[in-house]
């Protein structure tokens, strides 16, 4: 499926023009630090390992590269490959040997457990980016589910895995899961992410309903997207960001419908169904109005902070380090942030704004 979406992506690429914007760049008078940014792809995306990327960009789709259009404005940009339907464990494995310039280690007891080969690719001799360290801090950027993929990367820089530790003699554990490194990263973006789960997949129970548990179906679920948020503490020296997106509108009778010509139509039924629909998952979480308006895939309550860490609303004069700062609601359906396709819409400027804020911290 991934495939033909990809495909379907590239020829209409070619019927829609890119955008012509003014030409903003890199404030160099207010900034404080110049650290590399690392977009990371969400579930079905890709990135520039992948050929697809070179047809169509996955950042800027049909309204041009993103990647190519920032870093062309001072900002050092670059665009991460990771399993289009991989777990956030498998991916955060993979978008870390990326940058680390290593193979992809899945962990001893994690590959054991689910039962895949413990490594993969090399990347040892096209690292995505040339240095990475605590003085050679990143930005992390992921859409949709690679929201939740740069997350896990982050928590797992600063605590390790104490089950990967367990399971691993110490001559043999890759330093992903050693910890210690938190002040590597440093600040996190989720935009129009699944961050406490979607209600798009309903209410039924993952354990049940899918056989595979290791992917990121199973990780989007309500529940478990909750139970994996237990697992990511926020750091003190990092800063948190979250973009929540909305293509829906109130009725009168409390539902929410698409807004007309802003909704991708793959989006559109999905969107009518979440913004109708309330219930209790298999855990007991209860579901109820707030979770109705949505971007197509994502609830917009969900793509804010999650729900057991602190947060503050983005306030770009007092934006603190270990809190989620929860920017205001994007108007524009799941892939706007990404930049949409039958409804093309540029966010270079969005981009250039954001990147020079998280420069000026």
């Amino acid at each position: 499926m991934a495939k033909i979406i990809s495909l379907l992506m590239a020829l209409i690429m070619f019927a829609f023009p890119s955008f012509n914007v003014p030409k903003t760049a890199k404030n160099t008078e207010t900034m404080k630090t110049d650290y590399e940014y690392v977009f990371v792809h969400g579930l079905s995306g890709w990135g520039s390992y992948d050929f697809v990327n070179k047809l169509l960009p996955h950042w800027g789709l049909t309204t041009g590269d993103m990647m190519k259009y920032l870093r062309a404005r001072g900002f050092s940009c670059h665009s991460a490959s990771v399993d289009p339907q991989g777990s956030a464990w498998d991916r955060a494995c993979e978008l870390y040997a990326q940058l680390a310039g290593t193979v992809v280690d899945y962990g001893k007891a994690h590959s054991e457990k689910y039962g895949h080969d413990r490594f993969g690719r090399d990347f040892s001799k096209n690292p995505l980016i040339k240095s990475w360290n605590n003085t050679d801090k990143i930005n992390l950027l992921g859409h949709s589910f690679g929201g939740a993929t740069v997350r896990l990367l982050a928590a797992l820089m600063a605590n390790g895995s104490e089950e990967e530790r367990n399971a691993t003699e110490e001559n043999d554990i890759s330093p992903l899961f050693t910890g210690g490194k938190a002040d590597w990263i440093y600040s996190v973006t989720a935009l129009a992410a699944p961050t406490n789960g979607t209600s798009a997949y309903g209410f039924g129970d993952p354990d049940i309903l899918l056989e595979n548990h290791d992917c990121a179906d199973y990780d989007m679920y309500i529940d478990k997207a909750l139970a994996l948020n237990e697992t990511m503490p926020v750091m003190d020296c990092t800063y948190y960001f979250a973009v929540p997106c909305s293509s829906t509108e109130k009725n009168e009778d409390g539902t929410y419908t698409p807004v007309k010509g802003i909704n991708e139509p793959m989006m559109i039924s999905s969107a009518e169904r979440m913004g109708k629909t309330t219930g209790v998952t298999p855990e007991g979480f209860v579901v109820d109005e707030s979770w109705l308006e949505n971007d197509g895939l994502v609830n917009t309550v969900s793509a804010g902070a999650p729900f057991n860490a602190p947060s503050q609303p983005l306030d770009k004069e007092n934006i603190r380090p270990g809190v989620w700062n929860v920017a205001p609601v994007y108007s524009g359906d799941h892939m706007a942030l990404i930049g949409d396709l039958v409804y093309p819409k540029s966010v270079r400027e969005f981009y250039v704004d954001w990147l020079n804020m998280i420069n000026a911290i």
